[in-house]
């Protein structure tokens, strides 16, 4: 395995453009791209769906399968990029058990932004109404985490450039 191996999460709350920023980057870069939210288990998408928030209990399961999919990327030692909200540092603490180098790219913007996006977004489970529970729960990355944050406003094209930029790659 390659000491500059590495694994992006592109993280945000729902409606940030995880999945679209994730591809994109993933494409630009050449590597896997992973859709955390195929990972959630039945029970999780039932919560959502009928308006229930996710807690630390149900999220745990989740992050772990995410993160031992980081972990075979890993040991084929092949980077990958996921798609996952990673809302709190204790969340992205156990996404980095995956591997030496799980760095975030925070997809962040303004709450009337979210909103719309969401509420044009078809045949998903995640409903609206979650949004502003997410929100509370986020906690932006820290100076010591190994990430950096793009405008959910710029065009992913342009976020992609400065999560690239950002993480060196």
């Amino acid at each position: 395995m390659s000491e500059d191996l590495q694994h992006i999460v592109v993280m945000g709350v729902s409606g940030s453009g995880k999945t679209t920023v994730g591809e994109a980057l993933a494409a630009r870069l050449g590597w896997r791209f992973v859709e955390g939210d195929s990972f959630h288990p039945p029970e999780n998408v039932a919560k959502m769906s009928a308006g229930i928030p996710l807690d630390d209990n149900d999220r745990e399961p989740w992050l772990r399968a995410l993160a031992a999919e980081i972990a075979k990327d890993e040991a084929a030692g092949s980077p990958s990029v996921v798609g996952c909200s990673a809302l709190k540092r204790s969340y992205r603490d156990i996404l980095r058990t995956g591997a030496p180098r799980v760095c975030f790219v925070h997809v962040h913007g303004d709450r009337t932004v979210l909103a719309d996006r969401l509420s044009h977004r078809a045949g998903h489970f995640f409903p609206a109404s979650l949004l502003d529970t997410q929100l509370a729960t986020l906690e932006p990355l820290g100076p010591d985490e190994d990430g950096v944050v793009v405008d959910v406003a710029l065009p992913t094209a342009e976020q992609v450039d400065l999560a690239i930029q950002g993480l060196g790659n």
